[in-house]
């Protein structure tokens, strides 16, 4: 464990975003590098891909529910010097893991046609999109496992070794992506079908070497088959920190779908073109979003050190941190948007889809920036319910106008990621607003630590 409540706020949160950036943008490579290999099968599979790939937001709300949860408990208890509770935390975090990995198998076998027979532009996307569904669904079920050990050792300030895995993986994807997409040395191409099935085999690989690391070297927290039997009120502490941040997750898989919706009158370049676009802006966000995911480990843990002045320097200095690297990455976006979007096809329509979508939606960036760090902060506070309420204000301000105005006869696209950045700017003020309320609610409450109790500990 590293001890966060001490040293330089700002270096912590550098120390401990760069391994996160590493590892998000390795992670993030495993649907660029789909993207790459799916480009070369035409404009059907592209659409199909990114369709399909939409379905990972509801994994992710999922997998936030339990990350969030254990992570967050996890940082208090390392600030409380309590490591009996991180343990059981995290054991209890890996069976609900286990639970929800197999009812991701049971539900996304059950309804993938009807969701994506629902939002494909066409009869070859939709097959597409099934295809890569299909291939990568088991891959998604690993995932919580991943994210649960990933967690653990984050809320205990530690990041380098889940960034190391997540190379290892996207590299192992990256080299079996061609032989089962365009069927390199087997000569038996599968296509998209391929495309899923080699980030499965990959994530596989990635839970097989983080269980090693937690066997070998991990002792702070680690397995421990007593803590195993289900404990219903550690699973309420999870659930009650997780599930807002989950809800978050839930509703930007509403925000993708509706978009998918309106936008497939358009046809499948305009799809390919939204879907090449998201995922470029997703990893171009890592870094901003890896100060975020640093911010509520470090707050965390002064949150259980009962350190208050700390966990406000926390915010302001994430906050910062976040802009500046959010307007640099505006001015790349407004400067560069074709480099950024060419490497993933040659298709012209396609192009002009992605570019028009990046060079207007960056506009919204060092907003994004403030809300990351703002949702941080409510994960460390452990009252993620605000952060929750800001996001769903959007499906107002966003989703009702957004409906409203694809059915004129004067909407063009550009319209809709306008509509975005006005929406995206109202919810930075919200949250703001509402972490300012949060931090005169609890932190007059915080009572540090003595150099007796946490002897006593």
């Amino acid at each position: 464990m590293k001890d966060l409540t001490q040293g330089s706020i700002p270096g912590h949160l550098l120390r401990m975003a760069a391994p996160i950036a590493i590892g998000m943008l390795f992670q993030m490579l495993y649907v660029l590098i789909d993207l790459y290999f799916v480009a070369q099968l035409g404009d059907a599979a592209v659409a199909g891909v990114g369709t399909a790939g939409n379905v990972q937001f509801i994994l992710m709300a999922v997998t936030q529910v339990l990350g969030v949860g254990t992570m967050a408990l996890i940082a208090q208890a390392a600030g409380r010097k309590d490591q009996h509770d991180a343990n059981l935390v995290f054991n209890q975090s890996l069976l609900l893991g286990l639970i929800c990995a197999a009812l991701t198998l049971i539900g996304g076998y059950g309804f993938a046609d009807l969701y994506i027979g629902t939002l494909g532009a066409d009869a070859a996307t939709i097959a597409a999109g099934n295809d890569y569904l299909y291939g990568f669904l088991p891959g998604m079920a690993l995932q919580f496992a991943l994210v649960g050990m990933g967690s653990a050792l984050r809320g205990t300030g530690i990041a380098k070794p889940t960034m190391v895995v997540q190379v290892l993986t996207v590299i192992l994807n990256a080299l079996l992506a061609p032989v089962f997409i365009a069927g390199w040395l087997t000569g038996k191409p599968l296509g998209v079908f391929g495309a899923g099935l080699a980030s499965t085999l990959s994530v596989a690989a990635g839970v097989a070497m983080m269980i090693w690391y937690f066997v070998r070297l991990e002792h702070y927290v680690h397995f421990d088959r007593t803590q195993f039997a289900p404990q219903l009120p550690v699973w309420k502490r999870i659930l009650a920190i997780g599930l807002p941040p989950g809800g978050e997750f839930a509703l930007i898989f509403v925000y993708m779908g509706v978009i998918y919706w309106l936008i497939r009158d358009f046809g499948a370049a305009a799809q390919a073109g939204f879907g090449i676009g998201s995922r470029v802006m997703q990893a171009i966000f890592l870094p901003a979003m890896a100060i975020a995911f640093a911010t509520a480990p470090v707050a965390g843990q002064n949150v259980g050190a009962g350190i208050a002045a700390r966990v406000r320097e926390t915010f302001r200095s994430a906050a910062a941190i976040g802009a500046v690297i959010m307007l640099a990455l505006t001015l790349l976006c407004q400067w560069a948007p074709e480099a950024l979007v060419r490497p993933f096809t040659h298709e012209a329509d396609v192009i002009a889809y992605a570019v028009e979508f990046l060079t207007v939606i960056s506009w919204n960036f060092i907003a994004s920036g403030l809300i990351f760090s703002a949702s941080g902060m409510f994960q460390a506070l452990g009252n993620t319910i605000p952060a929750f309420v800001s996001s769903a204000t959007r499906i107002v301000t966003f989703v009702i106008p957004a409906i409203w105005m694809s059915q004129q006869s004067w909407f063009e696209l550009r319209h809709l990621w306008w509509l975005s950045v006005a929406t995206l700017a109202l919810q930075a003020v919200i949250s703001f607003v509402l972490l300012r309320r949060e931090f005169d609610r609890r932190l007059p409450l915080l009572q540090p630590r003595t150099a007796a109790a946490n002897a006593d500990a």
